[in-house]
């Protein structure tokens, strides 16, 4: 197997990082094999996900090396060792079914780091005779790993989230929403037309473009803006951020449509900047290496009934507007 990626590789990276094959960008799990690997080369567990099965096929070039891939049912490891799919069971079962020990004379798998949480060493040793060795986080440092003798040290095992690494989640979470943010759009736009002379689709198509343009800023406020500039922002909670950025695009859209839409429907695209903005920021409490499954249900319980409530009374701003 190669261990750099072709064209058609590259193009399904393009595609899962920008979320349009996040959904089933996977391959069968079993054994493969790097180079020419003989019965004492290392094993590597990694999810079927393929840009997680890729981005450690990559760093293995001049390594000979086995790569066990267990199902994971297309989810990265991190997220399925959180939700259960990478698992002692699930990698132990996959030992098994590769006949892992007629294939290596050792009794050990290398385990991805950030899999920890879902796979204990100690169990998978007794489920299928294999000891797990934890790697190091990020697979440019396995060379490195090897030639310590397989410790990886404190800056192996340190989960980064730099300007790139947070830039490279915004693409996915762009795609995610552009159908609810469509429909929202779309549902304002019918809405902006109501009046005093009950409907006119001149004004639907005016108010609608000044919310649809508003809508943009709370977009590029929430999922753009927000994650670029996470460490700077005060405040520990996403939503919090969002509302400190969106408050901005709240602001800009007031001033630029307020005096044609009116000062109420233009507080309700303050509101509804805000409330959007704050709800995309709170989208990436699950991507970030410091916030636990339970805080992320905490941010939620605290975050979404505000963004609800803010949302409601911007539409109702927004319907009422042309009639004061």
């Amino acid at each position: 197997m190669a261990t750099s990626l072709s064209r058609r590789d590259r193009l399904g990276t393009i595609g899962a990082r920008s979320g349009f094959l996040r959904n089933n960008y996977k391959l069968i799990p079993g054994l493969y094999c790097v180079g020419s690997p003989g019965s004492e080369s290392p094993v590597f567990v990694t999810a079927n996900y393929k840009l997680s099965f890729d981005a450690l096929r990559q760093e293995l070039s001049g390594i000979e090396a086995w790569i066990l891939v267990v199902d994971t049912r297309g989810i990265n490891i991190w997220c399925a060792a959180g939700k259960g799919t990478f698992s002692t069971a699930e990698v132990a079962y996959q030992v098994k079914n590769a006949q892992l020990d007629k294939i290596v004379t050792h009794r050990e798998v290398i385990l991805p780091q950030l899999g920890a949480v879902g796979v204990a060493a100690l169990d998978l040793k007794k489920s299928c005779g294999f000891r797990g060795i934890f790697g190091p986080v990020l697979a440019r440092d396995i060379p490195k790993f090897l030639q310590n003798g397989k410790i990886a040290d404190e800056a192996m095992r340190t989960v980064t989230f730099r300007l790139s690494e947070r830039a490279v989640l915004v693409p996915v979470e762009i795609c995610l929403l552009w159908k609810p943010l469509l429909i929202a759009v779309m549902t304002i736009f019918v809405l902006s037309g109501l009046g005093p002379e009950i409907y006119s689709f001149e004004d639907a198509w005016q108010r609608g473009l000044a919310a649809a343009s508003t809508s943009v800023l709370a977009v590029i406020a929430g999922a753009i803006v927000t994650p670029l500039l996470l460490p700077w922002i005060p405040g520990r909670q996403f939503w919090l951020k969002g509302i400190q950025t969106g408050l901005i695009a709240g602001l800009v859209a007031y001033a630029l449509f307020s005096s044609e839409v009116g000062r109420l429907a233009g507080f309700g695209l303050f509101l509804w900047a805000i409330s959007t903005a704050s709800y995309l920021a709170m989208n990436f409490t699950g991507s970030t290496p410091f916030t636990s499954l339970s805080g992320v249900g905490h941010e939620m319980r605290r975050g979404l009934p505000l963004q609800v409530g803010a949302a409601g009374l911007a539409l109702l701003c927004w319907v009422a507007g042309p009639f004061f």
